[in-house]
């Protein structure tokens, strides 16, 4: 690129080959962005040899990236820099012995495995692209794939149960029902055959017929075969050795782990306790802004029973999932009204409205974003939850739209893929504290988008807020705390509106990924905290749109990388 000295040059080869080496590992996500060299491999996940070669090429970038002097790199390329070396350095922590035998005992939960999104990917309305007779056939090679992973996803189980080291009862449960669903589909209606039901016109109609027969047969006895299998595995052999406690701590070796997942989530180097005694104060400042809510729409009575009262009334609930979609559209309608008042930067990639798919929506969250194509071709997603209907509340739309999908996920999300000059790793990768911490900050600009403007959804933002910040404490409080289930529901339940369902979901989904949930209000704190910086600094200089385009415009950072482009940023007079 114009400015590249020979350093720049080096430091870009790098980023070349070993994206090309991991695409090489990874072929589901290289079809995800768009790469279709790999397209009739499935991958070979979940085995000792792909592990190995994993930490040997992180192990080359990092020897790699030490023969190349930074201070001779353009800006940009430092920041890519300073964000390779700190990924790659975290990546090879995981791969530590003694982390590296839990992470193989655990292989999959509810909420991360390939059945909560390859079923999706794999339907003919996902990533996978089916325009093309070669399309088909080379998804029957993948998901012949898919269905031998769990082959040595039981063997890895099976393993850890010899160890001790198996999932709670509760994850292993909600596997179980997943893949019921999955099971429950039949042949006409399996996700897995949809892609014989809609063919486009590119495929002519002899192949239509010999590719129909082969999903069913392919569904029938390999897909359905596999997934029974590991249902019954589940059922049969794991769920009598799973474990009642919760916690990750629980198991040996676990606490390790957990300090670890929580740094590599938050991207600083956090420890548990800190971040629930942070978690405890927002809690207890969110609450006044609550209380204040309350007094606004006159509710009399104590704060709990006002929660109450916004999960019990009935005209927040909505009558059909019908009701949710119009009023998401009309949501959306209006951010756009008002988006370029604070962004200058926005997607080229359009956004989507859909709801959960039913075999995934009782486990599923309130609402969730799937990324769209790289060149745009292909929507993003913002899903919306139906399950459970009267739990859906009215007044928790408008910010769950602006964390989801706009400007929360959709925008950063679809700036970075559709960046090319960006490195592979920055375009296509990122970290939870930026990603959700992002998604979270967004809904604090409700009353620069013209939402949030009623009382009561007022208190649907400081409800989501209240989400992130128990979630500091409850996560916090699960793994290293040693609280139990019931325990952790309880405090979300005393300290939120948000319904029962939400909080059993929310909880099992700590239990299954720790540490994740804690870098949504690190990240938010973080970038809002940037903020107030660059405007105090600033002071009548500042223009939000130009802040939020030094925060969007390199891709997703580690904390230490975004304050430091920020603080130069302001050095820099804003500009």
């Amino acid at each position: 690129m114009p400015g590249d000295g020979p350093e720049d040059a080096r430091l870009k080869r790098l980023f070349y080959d070993s994206d090309e080496r991991d695409i090489r590992l990874n072929p589901v996500s290289a079809i995800r962005r768009g790469d279709m060299r790999f397209a009739d491999r499935f991958g070979d996940y979940l085995t000792d040899r792909a592990e190995a070669e994993e930490k040997r090429n992180i192990e080359i970038d990092l020897a790699a990236l030490a023969t190349i002097d930074r201070t001779k790199l353009t800006a940009v390329d430092q920041i890519a820099h300073d964000v390779f070396l700190h990924e790659r350095r975290m990546a090879l922590r995981f791969f530590a012995p003694d982390i590296l035998a839990i992470r193989r005992a655990l292989p999959m939960n509810h909420f991360g495995g390939f059945h909560t999104f390859y079923p999706d990917f794999a339907s003919g309305k996902g990533a996978a692209p089916f325009k093309t007779v070669a399309d088909y056939e080379n998804n029957l090679k993948r998901n012949a794939g898919y269905a031998a992973l769990y082959d040595r996803i039981i063997a890895r189980f099976r393993s850890g149960m010899a160890r001790g080291v198996v999932h709670p009862k509760l994850v292993v449960a909600n596997m179980i029902r997943q893949f019921d669903n999955l099971l429950a589909q039949g042949l006409e209606m399996s996700t897995f055959y949809q892609p014989a039901t809609i063919f486009p016109d590119t495929v002519p109609a002899a192949a239509r017929t010999r590719l129909k027969g082969a999903y069913a047969r392919q569904v029938r006895e390999v897909i359905d075969p596999a997934h029974r299998k590991m249902r019954d595995f589940l059922k049969n052999e794991y769920l009598p050795r799973a474990r009642d406690t919760v916690g990750l701590s629980a198991v040996s070796g676990g606490a390790a782990l957990y300090a670890l997942n929580v740094e590599s989530s938050t991207t600083l180097p956090m420890r548990p306790a800190d971040i629930h005694t942070l978690g405890l104060s927002e809690v207890a400042r969110i609450l006044r802004e609550m209380a204040a809510q309350q007094q606004a729409v006159g509710f009399t009575g104590t704060l709990p029973q006002f929660f109450e009262h916004l999960r019990t009334e009935k005209r927040f609930q909505p009558k059909s999932a019908e009701e949710i979609r119009l009023g998401y559209e009309a949501i959306g309608r209006r951010v756009d009204a008002r988006v370029r008042e604070q962004f200058s930067l926005l997607p080229k990639t359009k956004l989507e409205i859909r709801p959960v798919p039913d075999y995934r929506a009782q486990s599923d969250a309130a609402g969730s974003y799937e990324d769209g194509a790289p060149d745009a071709s292909r929507p993003g997603i913002f899903y919306y939850n139906t399950y459970d209907l009267p739990s859906r509340y009215l007044w928790g739309m408008e910010t769950l739209y602006l964390h989801e999908a706009v400007p929360g996920h959709h925008f950063q999300v679809s700036l970075a893929q559709e960046n090319a000059a960006l490195p592979a790793f920055i375009r296509f990768g990122g970290n939870t504290a930026y990603v959700e911490g992002w998604a979270l900050y967004a809904e604090t600009l409700w009353r620069e988008l013209g939402v949030e403007s009623d009382p009561y959804q007022r208190m649907g933002g400081l409800n989501d807020e209240m989400l992130r910040a128990m979630r500091l404490v409850v996560d916090t409080g699960l793994h290293d705390k040693g609280w139990t289930r019931e325990q952790a529901i309880g405090y979300m339940l005393a300290n939120s509106p948000m319904p029962r369902t939400d909080a059993i979901a929310e909880v099992e989904r700590y239990t299954a990924i720790p540490g994740q949930a804690t870098a949504y209000k690190v990240g938010q704190l973080t970038i809002s905290r940037a903020k107030a910086k660059a405007q105090a600094a600033l002071g009548e200089r500042f223009d939000p749109r130009a802040f939020h385009a030094q925060v969007l415009d390199t891709g997703a950072l580690p904390m230490p990388v975004l304050e430091a482009k920020i603080d130069r940023w302001i050095a820099a007079g804003g500009r």
